[in-house]
């Protein structure tokens, strides 16, 4: 029953790890199939769930997962997986860097948002697991 909670955490930390450094590497993990709601904007298809991570309007991120949750999501090996976290926006900490019209306004002491972040995986047959559904949503308050 272990199995799933230890996927769960690879796969969370090989996402962000990557969404860090360079989202366009994120396209394997993503199938035709797959849908991303990012914000209540939907998107399906790896080549446009990439196209929306790549263009959101910001160059570098670091993510700090503060909750991880999984659970089984069917008899065919799925897997849900929560994770409450926060994210800091590096280029908000910039001067240098024009203020745009498009970005969330943070509190000059604050630099972080929280957000979460659910993703139902699915076994892909070879022995690995992609991404079915993603869903991001920033918390307010």
């Amino acid at each position: 029953m272990g199995d799933f909670v230890q996927v769960a955490q690879q796969f969370t930390q090989f996402y962000y790890t990557t969404f860090d450094q360079n989202r366009s590497n994120l396209a394997a993990l993503y199938r035709d199939q797959s849908m991303l709601t990012f914000e209540s904007d939907r998107v399906q298809g790896t080549s446009g769930i990439v196209e929306k991570l790549v263009s959101l309007p910001f160059q570098k991120i670091k993510h700090q997962v503060a909750t991880l949750d999984a659970q089984p999501s069917s008899e065919q090996g799925g897997i849900i997986v929560m994770s409450i976290a926060e994210c800091n926006r590096e280029d908000l900490q910039d001067p240098t860097r024009p203020a745009r019209a498009d970005n969330l306004q943070v509190d000059e002491e604050e630099r972080t948002m929280n957000y979460t972040q659910v993703f139902q995986l699915l076994p892909d047959g070879a022995g690995s697991y992609f991404v079915f559904n993603d869903m991001f949503k920033l918390i307010y308050g």
